[in-house]
């Protein structure tokens, strides 16, 4: 008897629906017409129409992020050729230097038409190959569940990150035996540490005068939050969190010390600088983590780096590593937390390198119109612990480093690559996500005119979520770099722009626009009352241009040669 048949973007669809998609976003494109036909056929998956490319990848990226902190899923895009594949580029990138799980579909030209650049062609797997784990082409539709299985396993696991799946617009309509049926669910490969490197581990803590923590990155999730804390508390090791890994560990922690990357505690570099013992965990120890690879200062024979890391490619490549474990770190961390046989004596420093943090981070008066260390703790007190706070790229998002108290996880979206435009869309994927919970995206001026049309998506799918935009009409961070090396020669940086509060209102917001501390707090409190989109436009001074204290006159000042 003859076999019935089905389409290859049939298969596809029932292939991400074995593998635990619950859902994709998306700007439509003719090159994948026969996937868009088959999504409704599986209608546990959401599908969410986004506005621009760029914004459905960040979507994805985001997904993949707060799924890694519990059922470890990637986030799922799907874009056309040519420019929708360029513009997600972006999103890719994220995911990649973020470690975070995603695939991108995208659909191609049609397989005869391959070669001859054809309308809108790209040779993706070479354009994407730098960018991502893994960049491929289906060609066979009959290896269809081989492939999505494969870009499953390759993003979760390891060091996660993105794949990138080109999908020929003719081979998507072609049939395919009914029968071959989606590979089995892919799980995560959990690997243990070595219980001999465990124990020279402990060996260096005991030994240690000074030791201290970095932790968070590949493969961070709940349990690593809970056991790495257990263990710290338990020995009173002070525990730094990477850049923008900053839920990572509770803040509450009685050892937690505070953030690595821009502008932190200057009294936890030093801490770190002089630290005998650094423990790097999941984290990359990047250049934004260690101030362009100056802190830790392993180049004296008076620090030692254990690393602990589930990619083994990543141990020894920038620092020199005296003792590498290559392991899940949730694995790990359970380990380390279950140990029973140590000699460690608890350190002091962990209390100390915490009551530094505490002091760091709470905001001190200012005369600033609009005070935003005052509007950040103002949040802490009227929005619930859980809040999700997303943010693209800029000095406004050094406010909320520095001054909220990140208790949920995950609890923090934002680019460890610095890509601005990221805080709007992971707002819209946090709160289509996780919809009991708060989510404020904050984002600069020019940061959220990137991406800002995605409220047009949030709105279309009813999400709940407040956007803060700080406006001080400048790209904050390279005019503060600008000043810094070219005092008072202002070039490209200012920005003329729109009424905030007004174009909030024109996708559906209710929203308010404040000049003032108390017009911020008032604010806040109305739009805490309320659900569904609410935009608060804070004007705030361009002088004083960053949470670290730095001002546009002291840089100035700063830069004038002596006499």
């Amino acid at each position: 008897m003859p076999d019935s048949f089905r389409s290859a973007a049939a298969l596809l669809v029932d292939c991400l629906a074995e593998q635990g998609a619950t859902r994709i976003f998306t700007v439509p494109g003719e090159s994948f017409l026969a996937v868009l036909d088959a999504l409704p056929d599986r209608p546990e998956i959401d599908v969410v129409t986004c506005r621009q490319e760029g914004g459905a990848a960040f979507m994805a990226c985001a997904d993949g992020a707060m799924n890694a902190a519990g059922s470890g899923r990637p986030g799922i895009a799907f874009v056309t050729r040519g420019p929708g594949a360029t513009n997600a580029a972006i999103g890719v990138h994220v995911a990649h230097q973020d470690s975070q799980p995603m695939i991108l579909f995208v659909g191609d030209v049609a397989r005869t038409a391959q070669g001859r650049e054809g309308f809108q062609e790209v040779d993706f797997t070479a354009f994407f190959a730098p960018v991502c784990k893994w960049a491929a082409r289906i060609d066979d539709p009959l290896r269809i569940p081989e492939y999505i299985a494969r870009a499953h396993a390759t993003a979760i696991n390891g060091r996660p990150g993105p794949v990138v799946l080109a999908l020929p617009e003719d081979m998507l309509v072609e049939q395919v035996p009914a029968s071959l049926a989606p590979r089995p669910f892919v799980t995560r490969t959990a690997q243990a540490a070595c219980p001999d490197a465990m124990q020279a581990l402990l060996g260096l803590i005991a030994d240690a005068a000074s030791p201290i923590a970095i932790i968070g990155g590949a493969g961070w999730n709940a349990k690593a939050r809970e056991y790495f804390q257990q263990f710290a508390e338990r020995i009173g090791l002070p525990v730094a969190t990477a850049f923008r890994r900053q839920d990572a560990i509770a803040p509450a922690s009685p050892v937690y010390a505070g953030n690595l990357g821009y502008g932190p505690n200057p009294k936890l570099v030093e801490r770190v600088r002089q630290a005998d013992l650094v423990i790097a965990v999941g984290a990359r120890l990047g250049e934004a983590t260690t101030d362009g690879y100056a802190v830790p200062t392993l180049e004296h024979p008076g620090q030692t780096l254990v690393h602990i890391h589930p990619d083994p490619e990543e141990l020894g490549r920038v620092y020199r590593t005296d003792l590498a474990l290559c392991c899940s770190v949730d694995e790990f961390a359970e380990a380390a937390a279950l140990w029973e046989d140590t000699d460690i004596i608890p350190f002091d420093a962990g209390a100390q390198a915490h009551a530094e943090w505490l002091e760091w981070s709470t905001p001190q008066p200012s005369e600033a119109g609009i005070d935003l260390g005052a509007c950040v703790a103002a949040m802490r007190e009227s929005l619930p612990a859980d809040t999700i706070i997303c943010n693209g790229a800029g000095n406004f998002a050094g406010w909320w480093h520095r001054y909220w108290r990140y208790e949920a996880y995950p609890g923090q979206l934002a680019p460890t690559c610095g890509a601005m435009g990221y805080g709007v869309p992971a707002a819209v994927a946090a709160a289509l996500r996780y919809p009991e919970r708060t989510v404020v995206a904050v984002a600069g001026d020019g940061d959220f005119l990137m991406n800002g049309q995605e409220l047009a998506t949030a709105a279309q799918y009813g999400a709940s979520l407040i956007v803060v935009v700080v406006d001080n009409g400048a790209y904050g961070t390279i005019r503060m770099h600008q000043e810094r090396e070219y005092p008072g020669r202002v070039s490209a940086t200012a920005l003329a722009n729109p009424d905030f509060a007004a174009l909030g209102a024109a996708y559906g917001a209710w929203s308010a626009r404040v000049e003032t501390t108390g017009e911020f707090i008032a604010a806040l409190d109305e739009a805490r009352g309320r659900t569904g989109l609410r935009l608060i436009h804070a004007l705030t001074d361009l002088e004083r241009i960053a949470a670290s204290g730095a001002t546009i006159s002291g840089l100035r000042a700063r830069a004038k040669p002596a006499g």
